[in-house]
């Protein structure tokens, strides 16, 4: 498979979604969930002009491309302009919100003083192995990709001029392609379709299906074959106007109540990255399970990273937060009601990274932050919503979540009771203390193993956090179950006892006894945005104590670039360490408003809202070169703190 790292554009439907390249290109195709199954190695368009080869949509030294979305929507538009041929196009892709259809819809114009002849070529090769190996069939005009679990049909209204079911590449640069066979092995096809002749100034529209179906659904060939015949008959027009008015009132009812109404420059840019969060945010939900994935994927042959596109608990609970914000409140209580439920471990813990439908994804190590950020999450949720049901519903698997940070602690803190002499000295015997210890936890950045500021904040909230999640839940048992309240005082007491020791630890071995600044964690002393959660939005540390004051001007001295952005970390190495991030910039953004810095708050929001892309997507980082997202565009964790940064008080 190629390597496509920049998703430009991002759109999506139902149990759909799908990115796009700056000119178009289709990229990226997601069924039934947003991370898997991932369809598209190569999906290219193009036209066969009079008698010349193929004239690559998304691809051609003499294209201009303009590209945007409809005001508000998650209908993409890409204006193509051939100035060769003096033909534009206009491609229109939108996901149906209520079926498993991309639609593609073309609308030709001939600008030029001469006829065009035009054949319509599309060439589509889906990722395959030898465990998932993918076939052609073309059938009453529908080409269909499939394998053992999944079809793909690409079909039109319009009877098909030619395919090819194996090899496409090999040919379809002449702009012909032909094949006798009507099935193949091949996961390489194509389909054409013959436009006829465009006079000067004549328009012609081409609409284009993809039908994306689990092959479990489907009964018989007679069940699909009729499914197709009704989609042709669809009205696409009318189809791509309730699509849009879909959205639009999506945006309408998602807006935060303090949304900014007055369009002056610096507004409307904050305005357009505040409309494509809300449009991004359900294209990442995996509608089913609750399940957030990180992002729309970008590097599928993992050759910069270990992939993004899987549910990190830890990212869902930023970006629950700001779904709470946005009144997406159903959305974050599926997350923990139904997701986090599902994906705790026995022992309490949840594991670094999932797949969306809960199953556990490929991990290199363990963060105790995923399992403190969980029941953190689950009390801020609730401080939006006081609603004591859903505290109740998940009471119990913050309990088991507490258990095992005391674990955490037991072996960091050394709070054990030493009392018992003989028993100590068995246990050194036999070594079970050193079974019973926890493998060394990963940091936020998941770059360093070790004992940790961020990850001790994190577990600081947690647990301040159970003790607000009992004082809701204990009057019930006042009466009916004395039992249970007297377990709650006893780990009410417990968990008292673990804040305070947490704040003697942090003080103790990580604040600079000279210098008064914090340290990231206990091997180092680079500065680290990270530092930050300790204020916002753990609450550990009060923003104007003498040891934040300085350590954010270490983190301004050390980490602050020149336009204005932040780095994560000093020493940093990923993707080249230059970078700063959306993340560590929106941070600082918070901060300053907490201590009502509010010049310094603007310029952290206006490095943001000039380093998003022509679309209103933030990456994971930003070029200093060109202000521009130059990694993972799109990332759930940025819009959701940007949102954070501009709504919450």
């Amino acid at each position: 498979m190629e390597n496509k790292y920049i998703n430009s554009a991002i759109i999506g439907g139902k149990n759909i979604t799908a990115s796009y390249s700056e000119n178009g290109e289709l990229l990226r195709l997601m069924f039934p969930a947003p991370e898997y199954k991932q369809f598209i190695d190569k999906f290219r368009t193009g036209v066969k002009i009079n008698d010349s080869a193929i004239i690559y949509l998304e691809k051609d030294i003499n294209n201009n491309y303009d590209q945007y979305y409809t005001e508000n929507t998650n209908v993409l538009n890409t204006e193509i302009e051939n100035l060769y041929f003096r033909l534009k196009i206009k491609q229109i892709d939108f996901a149906m919100t209520k079926k498993s259809i991309l639609v593609k819809r073309y609308i030709f114009e001939n600008n030029n003083s001469i006829d065009l002849k035009i054949n319509f070529l599309i060439h589509s090769k889906l990722i395959t192995n030898i465990d998932d190996m993918f076939g052609g069939e073309f059938k009453d005009n529908v080409l269909t990709q499939y394998n053992h679990e999944y079809r793909m049909s690409i079909f039109s209204k319009e009877p098909a001029l030619s395919h090819q079911l194996n090899n496409t590449e090999n040919n379809i640069y002449s702009g012909i392609i032909q094949d006798k066979d009507y099935i193949g092995m091949s996961p390489d096809s194509s389909i054409s379709y013959d436009l006829g002749t465009l006079k000067p100034g004549e328009k012609k529209e081409l609409d284009i299906f993809v039908l994306l179906k689990k092959v479990s659904e489907i009964e018989n060939e007679e069940q699909i074959k009729k499914e197709i015949e009704s989609i042709r008959k669809t009205d696409v027009k009318k189809e791509q106007e309730q699509t849009e008015k879909y959205w639009k009132k999506y945006v309408k009812d998602h807006l935060p109540d303090n949304f900014i109404q007055d369009e002056n420059n610096r507004n409307k840019k904050i305005n357009k990255i505040l409309a494509r969060s809300i449009l991004l945010f359900p294209l990442l939900l995996n509608q089913e399970t609750g399940g957030i994935s990180s992002a729309v994927e970008v590097d599928e042959n993992m050759t910069k990273c270990g992939k993004y596109s899987y549910c990190w608990p830890r990212d869902a609970v930023f970006i629950t937060k700001a779904l709470d914000k946005l009144k997406m409140t159903k959305e974050t209580e599926k997350f923990y009601k139904n997701f986090c439920k599902n994906t705790q471990s026995d022992n309490g813990m949840w594991e670094q990274r999932f797949y969306t439908d809960g199953r556990l994804a490929p991990c290199w190590g363990y963060q105790i932050d995923e399992t403190a950020s969980v029941i953190f999450g689950v009390y801020e949720h609730y401080k939006e919503t006081k609603d004591e049901k859903f505290i109740k519903d998940t009471l119990k698997m913050c309990e088991k979540g507490t258990k095992f940070l005391f674990k955490y602690l037991d072996n960091i803190l050394q709070l054990k009771d030493e009392k018992d002499i003989v028993k100590k000295e068995i246990e050194e015997t036999y070594h079970t203390e050193n079974r019973n210890k926890l493998p060394v936890s990963y940091d936020l950045w998941e770059m360093n193993e070790g004992i940790h500021l961020y990850s001790l904040s994190a577990i600081y909230a947690a647990l301040k956090s159970m003790l607000e999640i009992y004082k809701i839940v204990k009057p019930q048992y006042e009466e009916k179950n004395r039992l249970k309240l007297e377990s709650i005082n006893k780990v009410e007491v417990k968990i008292n006892v673990y804040i305070e020791e947490i704040k003697k630890y942090v003080s103790k071995n990580m604040c600079e006894e000279q210098t008064k600044i914090l340290h990231r964690n206990i091997k180092d002393n680079l500065a680290d945005i990270s530092v930050m959660g300790s204020v916002i939005p753990f609450n550990m540390f009060a923003p104007q104590e003498k040891k934040i004051l300085n350590t954010v001007e270490k983190v301004n001295l050390t980490l602050r670039t020149y336009t204005g952005g932040y780095l994560r970390f000093e020493g940093d190495h990923y993707m080249g360490g230059k970078n700063p991030w959306p993340i560590a910039t929106c941070w600082m953004a918070m901060y300053y408003r907490k201590i009502k810095d509010y010049k310094k708050e603007r310029e952290c929001i206006d490095f943001i809202i000039n380093s998003a892309n022509v679309h209103g997507l933030l990456g994971e980082q930003v070029d200093n070169q060109t202000m521009q997202p130059n990694w993972v565009v799109g990332l759930g964790w940025s819009h959701a703190m940007f949102i954070l940064a501009i709504v919450e008080k």
